[in-house]
């Protein structure tokens, strides 16, 4: 690998990073913006974010933009063909030169968490995400799209829950503790209260209430460890989609497991775990636990050949003591 600056991108919904390494894995400089994501933000604001953290990333490097040699990308909001056409013309535009390789956000779990830089990543935060890549590159993906059955993150957790709640109050289900935790943490008078105020908008009920149904699981609460098992399973069945489209079933692969919703329970971990092994029984899971812009820093470098074991080794160690490394 030849002494050049590489950079690596993580953009998402409501934070991106940058970060410059050598060709031996030692950060030269970060940058950390707001969201990036073209579809919430638009092309001006994705715009206005890369340009930030990467002038950020290179200005505590002390270098120009035109030194920035080969560039990788996780780009939330890079989710078809189509959108790579203007992805790469807003690059350009910032003035990067080297060679690019682009991905969905989702993807850069996978360089960052499997040694060997293949297998398939499960990435769940506010929603969930997924895709696969063999040891010959070909690469497998989902959707990403809940419309298309696809959904099993933090927020589709709460929403499964308030559906839960509604069924308890309408006769239709069991009784649950969680109809008086989420009257609580709305700040409704009381179950009807909470749903009226839910659709009439007085109310709001979000992702970081997922802790909540986590806690009343680990509680004994029946309905919030079937609603667990619902996510661990949902998410569990997008990875044995990327499974088959790789046809892993008899190898041996990493699973990395990315996103602050799995820190919610080692429960879900497992129950994806168990999925995944029913049909793959030589699978490893791996909890992704650097920042996953490490990913994208090692495809850029693969832009050049194969990483070294020492130099994503060094790239690792110090993106767990830089200032991103905030848990995953």
């Amino acid at each position: 690998m030849s002494h050049k600056i590489y950079l690596g991108v993580d953009t998402g919904a409501s934070k991106s990073h940058a970060v410059l390494s050598d060709s031996r894995g030692r950060i030269l400089g970060f940058g950390q913006g707001g969201p990036g994501n073209w579809e919430t933000v638009g092309w001006d604001g994705c715009r206005a974010t890369l340009d930030q953290i990467i002038g950020e990333a290179a200005r505590a490097a002390g270098i120009t933009r035109a030194q920035i040699g080969p560039a990788g990308f996780g780009l939330a909001g890079y989710d078809w063909p189509e959108d790579l056409p203007p992805h790469i013309s807003l690059l350009r535009e910032l003035g990067l030169t080297g060679p690019l390789t682009l991905h969905n956000d989702a993807f850069i779990g996978l360089p960052a968490g499997s040694p060997a830089g293949w297998g398939v990543v499960v990435s769940a935060g506010t929603s969930c995400n997924c895709y696969g890549r063999d040891a010959h590159g070909h690469l497998a993906r989902l959707t990403g799209n809940s419309s298309f059955g696809e959904y099993a993150g933090a927020g589709e957790l709460v929403q499964f829950s308030l559906q839960a709640v509604a069924r308890a109050w309408t006769k239709r289900g069991p009784d649950t503790s969680l109809s008086t935790t989420l009257v609580a943490a709305a700040g409704a008078g009381d179950v009807p209260d909470l749903l009226a105020g839910l659709v009439r908008g007085r109310f709001v009920l979000h992702a970081g209430h997922a802790s909540l149904i986590f806690h009343a699981a680990e509680s004994g609460d029946a309905v919030a460890q079937g609603a667990v098992t619902w996510a661990g399973r949902q998410l569990g069945d997008l990875a044995l989609g990327a499974v088959r489209q790789l046809e892993l079933q008899n190898q041996s692969f990493d699973l990395v497991l990315s996103g602050s919703f799995f820190k919610g329970s080692d429960h879900l971990q497992e129950l994806v775990r168990e999925s995944v092994q029913a049909i793959a029984p030589r699978v490893r899971v791996v909890r992704l636990h650097v920042p996953p812009v490490a990913g994208s820093v090692l495809l850029a470098m693969e832009l050049d050949g194969p990483v070294a074991a020492v130099v994503r080794s060094t790239l690792l160690r110090s993106l767990q003591t830089s200032p991103l490394a905030a848990p995953a």
